[in-house]
């Protein structure tokens, strides 16, 4: 019997190969994010492509705005490949991606998925014209697209019809109802008339950006009763700090326990010289606590009360957690599977002893006015007893012998 707290059944998408990554059908949900240097300093933009890569980003979205930016893009790409990164490459385009792709083909073969935003390929005559050059130059190189559609540039010639029409209707909907009507049409007109200049439905993906969690929730339910094509989820201009999180989290967390999404991305914005990879870590973690998928072991750590008033628990809880980020690129090339691995780091007697059975790998600290020792769960009995200043370097130093017990070549020659 199906839980009813389950995930409902993944929406069934048609699959689209950007640069070998599959997006839809039974893929995995991808992670992507995007870089926020400026494409024309070639250096910059590699190093920040591949720290992003590096963290786990899937794919990679650059901006290609003018000329300059334009002609680095192979240089770009062919500095990763030299560092021996190969993640696809994905350009945004707009106002005049028609232009840029037809004086730069370098560029066009360079990248693996163009981005044309419908809002602003080009405006009155020229959006077709504009908008079927890009198609057609997809199409000359073998590339997917994501339609990607923007409520701050909306095509206003679609709203505001579809605003007139509602007007004159017996019962009109609300204005925001109508924007998300115009939202969702101009995602599937886009898509259609793709389709029309030759496009095939396994190379388009359709994404549908607004800044609230309940639009982005009612858009993207619209979006995935009316058509198959795969789903590029993500809040945009979602915020700063624990807003931005918490907003992302709230929105693409709902449509994924529906059903709903075969790629996201977190729009964070940094702070001031932050680390631009933390868009990557918040999409990998949506999807790991929430059972999607799997990228590195996971570390439960109590919240701390007045049982635990020394920092111990939670400096050797960050020391572990840092050490394993720090690991995972090598630990994934050397121990496969290694990312279901379970580790948990408790402060007290209270929950310590049986939240640390539980884990592949648990310890349990002294809490306030208790023994000073720190038992060792490993899967599930109790394995030693830790005692001393030494407690954080002895509890690592486990913790790297079982993962190599466990998903090294041995283990897997002994099975």
């Amino acid at each position: 019997m199906t839980s009813p707290f389950a995930p409902q059944p993944r929406r069934r998408s048609v699959p689209v190969s950007v640069g070998g990554i599959v997006v839809g059908g039974s893929a995995p949900i991808v992670v992507q994010s995007m870089t926020n240097t400026d494409t024309a300093d070639i250096e910059a933009t590699t190093a920040q492509v591949a720290d992003l890569a590096r963290a786990g980003s899937e794919l990679v979205r650059i901006t290609v705005d003018r000329d300059e930016a334009a002609a680095a893009v192979p240089h770009i790409r062919d500095r990763l490949a030299r560092r021996g990164i190969r993640v696809p490459l994905v350009g945004d385009f707009h106002y005049i991606g028609h232009t840029l792709l037809a004086d730069h083909p370098a560029c066009a073969e360079a990248l693996d998925k163009y981005r044309i935003n419908p809002g602003n390929v080009g405006f009155k005559d020229k959006r077709d014209g504009q908008f079927g050059a890009i198609v057609e130059k997809a199409l000359q190189y073998g590339k997917p697209v994501r339609i990607g559609v923007n409520w701050g540039s909306l095509d206003q010639d679609l709203l505001t019809r579809l605003m007139d029409e509602n007007a004159a209707a017996g019962s009109p909907r609300t204005a925001r109802e109508v924007m998300h009507e115009a939202i969702v049409q101009s995602g599937l007109l886009s898509a259609a008339r793709a389709e029309e200049i030759g496009l095939p439905r396994d190379r388009i993906i359709i994404s549908a950006k607004v800044s609230q969690v309940q639009d982005l929730i009612a858009v993207y339910g619209e979006l995935a009763r009316r058509c198959d094509y795969a789903l590029h989820l993500g809040l945009t201009e979602a915020g700063m700090g624990s807003k931005g999180l918490v907003a992302s989290s709230a929105a693409m967390g709902i449509l994924l326990q529906q059903g709903i999404g075969d790629t996201i991305r977190y729009s964070l914005t940094p702070e001031p010289g932050g680390d631009r990879t933390r868009e990557v870590v918040a999409a990998q973690e949506l999807l790991q606590t929430m059972g999607f998928r799997a990228f590195i072991p996971i570390v439960a750590a109590c919240p701390g009360c007045g049982r635990t008033t020394s920092t111990v628990f939670q400096e050797l809880a960050r020391d572990i957690q840092d050490h394993i980020r720090r690991s995972m690129p090598a630990w994934r090339e050397k121990y496969p599977g290694v990312e279901a691995l379970n580790l948990a780091v408790m402060g007290c007697i209270v929950n310590g002893p049986g939240e640390s059975k539980h884990a592949d790998i648990g310890i349990s600290l002294p809490g306030t006015g208790e023994t000073p020792s720190a038992p060792v769960f490993i899967d599930g009995k109790k394995a030693m007893t830790l005692r001393g200043p030494g407690i954080a370097e002895a509890f690592t130093r486990i913790v790297e012998d079982y993962v190599e017990r466990r998903f090294g070549s041995g283990a897997k020659a002994a099975e």
